[in-house]
């Protein structure tokens, strides 16, 4: 049997599924991560409709274009607002390659905050200083005009991650690799931050300069993703896992 379109892509967009159930980081059968294909950005594999992230195979994702009015008339239509969100950001946003969304437990405890500021305290949250976008207009479930009002707040490519008040988590990137690593960076982060506040003491803050060169430093740092996400493939397949399949 012929293997789908874009295999390796599907391969790698599987593995981080897997993997984000593996870490608890996925919410039941909602939430999505969505990958373009073509050049424009506007055709995109995602996630097929309420699938839990732990089963979901190469061979199960949908491909899908923004500009097709009528997706959502497909028998295998993904969630709606799976549409709304990700297919607005894809027509939209020609430079988010990659689009994953989860409600992980420390990002959207960060999201629900009066101020969903990350400061940088540490290493891990030094990483996105100055580098993510605060949504704080929540206005309820990601159908099409939602999506679209997301969408407009991520015109500033090195803004690769929306706090999305009153939601979760929004990360952008080059790659499944390059998201996926970002995703799982900014969810250890938004950790050490919400259990240093627990503390009751006062924060150590790093100062603008050291905050800046840190996320300097590890915007491009050399194949931690890519060795990030093939390690996961490995042991997925030791295990026998389908991913691939």
């Amino acid at each position: 049997m012929n293997q789908p379109l874009y295999w390796q892509e599907r391969v790698d967009l599987a593995a981080a599924f897997q993997w984000t159930a593996r870490l608890n980081l996925h919410e039941a059968v909602a939430n999505h991560f969505s990958l373009a294909v073509n050049p424009e950005g506007t055709q995109f594999l995602i996630n097929p409709n309420q699938r839990h992230f732990s089963l979901i195979k190469a061979s199960d994702l949908l491909l899908l274009d923004a500009n097709d009015p009528s997706t959502m008339d497909r028998s295998d239509a993904p969630d709606p607002t799976a549409w709304g969100l990700h297919g607005s950001i894809h027509r939209l946003c020609p430079q988010a390659r990659c689009v994953m969304h989860v409600h992980s437990m420390f990002s959207t405890v960060l999201a629900c905050l009066a101020d969903s500021h990350l400061p940088p305290i540490d290493q891990n949250t030094a990483t996105f200083y100055e580098r993510y976008v605060i949504d704080e207009q929540f206005g309820g479930l990601a159908f099409t005009e939602e999506g679209e009002r997301c969408a407009a707040l991520l015109s500033d490519p090195q803004k690769k991650v929306m706090i999305m008040g009153n939601h979760g988590l929004l990360v952008l990137g080059d790659s499944v690799a390059d998201t996926f690593n970002r995703l799982y960076y900014f969810e250890r982060a938004a950790e050490t931050y919400i259990r240093a506040l627990q503390t009751g003491k006062p924060l150590r803050v790093l100062s603008h300069e050291i905050a800046s060169r840190t996320a300097r430093d590890l915007d491009n740092y050399p194949q931690q993703a890519e060795r990030h996400l093939a390690d996961i493939k490995t042991i997925l397949t030791r295990e026998g896992s389908d991913f691939a399949s």
